[in-house]
């Protein structure tokens, strides 16, 4: 049996088993193992599998993620989402559909501080939508804006889904967060702007504004500060080149910790759950990070890899990274995107470096696309989040979200057409 044909035996066996919802990073490892051990023999297979777990419990670059998931998580404990849409709502709630547009900066504003997808659902729905209900807003344009809105959280830096990618593929951590900074504001605009053109079109979507004085918008700036100067000393400093990545994370952390004390929020019952929900979080993490890597060693070696870059590498740009974002638009209709990452990165990347593009600009793209999925039924995970939270009817939900995921395919053209937006800021990193 020849190595490609184990291989793409190998990939319907993940599918099924995946279906049979079995944890995507449990699948990818018996897959990979029992896949190189058919090919290469078991004694190798299981050699490396070990050398896998230990290479990635001991990876320095890997700390990153309990750093700034730790940043999030306290913060979180602050009710700084709160106050982040009362301060945006303040400077945005006399713009027709202002409180929709205001959700979208909370929405990124907590994404800069957070990097986890659920973590900005469930603190932004919770805060947006009853004040969007109350003022008469219709739940498919609330729903919508907080659920795409809230995708931001793996593309604004912190994100751990980038930092995955950085692992699987050796790609800079530090240049891939710095890279997601101009795409996830651009991203983050162009869903504003959906809200608004959203509202002029259909009036009654956002029935009314609110209107607040100079003085309370100025004074609206105290409940925001903590998210631009935590973003500035650690995404900053990383551009700067004063921090690594893990140091970065880890004075974010601190200066989060430090915002909770100030501000008088801080409790020991708030604290051991932000450790808590930082380990299961970096414990799933570690677990889809090894299973990726075993499924890669198994592609490697199966030759696939080589032959979607023997057939596809002559392909005009444009044609190729269509026939990629239409891989990734199939795949999210049933799979979660996490391991959309982690199955179709070891596939997908070599031919893009082999192509001459940018790794760091790709994952880019990825991310973006990766962003669709979460919004795409029936799988749609961020979809069903903001349903169960907000108590709105999932169809509902998905209708309102359409709008959105065509602002998000939009972005993800923006950034084909212009790859300069994703990597500009890496560029002028300091060495």
């Amino acid at each position: 049996m020849s190595p490609e044909l184990i291989g793409l035996m190998g990939i319907i066996a993940l599918f099924i088993l995946m279906f049979l919802n079995i944890p995507i990073g449990f699948v990818m490892m018996l897959v990979g193992t029992v896949g190189y051990g058919i090919i290469i023999g078991p004694t190798a297979a299981f050699g490396k599998l070990g050398t896998d777990l230990f290479n990635n419990a001991h990876n320095y670059g890997l700390s990153v993620i309990p750093m700034f998931t730790l940043m999030g998580m306290l913060l979180g404990h602050t009710g700084l989402g709160k106050d982040l849409f009362q301060g945006f709502n303040a400077w945005m709630g006399h713009i027709r559909g202002g409180l929709s547009i205001a959700t979208i900066a909370t929405c990124a504003a907590f994404a800069a501080v957070s990097g986890s997808v659920i973590a900005t659902t469930a603190t932004i729905a919770n805060v947006a939508v009853p004040e969007m209900r109350a003022a008469n807003y219709d739940d498919r344009l609330s729903s919508g804006c907080v659920a795409s809105g809230s995708t931001l959280g793996i593309l604004i830096p912190p994100s751990s889904v980038l930092i995955i990618y950085g692992l699987l593929t050796e790609e800079s951590i530090g240049q891939l967060l710095v890279g997601g900074v101009l795409p996830g504001l651009m991203t983050a605009f162009l869903l504003a702007i959906t809200c608004y053109i959203l509202v002029i079109w259909k009036p009654e979507l956002a029935p009314g504004t609110t209107r607040t004085t100079w003085k309370e918008k100025f004074s609206s700036i105290k409940l925001i500060w903590p998210v631009p100067t935590i973003f500035i000393l650690s995404i900053g400093g990383m551009f700067a080149g004063i921090f690594t990545p893990t140091e970065g994370g880890a004075i974010g952390a601190f200066v989060a910790l430090l915002v909770s004390i100030a501000g008088r929020r801080f409790t020991f019952k708030g604290f051991y759950e932000a450790l808590l929900g930082t380990v299961k979080i970096v414990s799933m993490l570690m677990i889809l990070l090894v299973g990726g890597v075993t499924f890669g060693n198994f592609l490697s070696v199966t030759k696939i890899p080589q032959f979607i870059i023997t057939y596809f590498i002559d392909l005009p740009p444009l044609v190729l990274m269509t026939a990629i974002f239409v891989c990734y638009f199939v795949a999210g209709f049933f799979m979660d995107a996490m391991a959309i990452l982690v199955i179709f990165t070891p596939m997908f990347y070599p031919l893009i470096i082999k192509a001459g593009y940018s790794g760091i600009w790709y994952g880019e793209i990825t991310i973006l696309m990766l962003l669709i999925g979460f919004l795409t039924p029936p799988v749609g995970i961020v979809a069903i989040i903001t349903s169960g939270i907000t108590k709105i009817r999932l169809e509902t939900v998905f209708r309102g979200v359409i709008p959105f995921w065509i602002a998000l395919a939009v972005s993800t053209f923006l950034l084909i057409f212009f790859p300069q937006i994703a990597t500009v800021l890496p560029s002028m990193m300091a060495k």
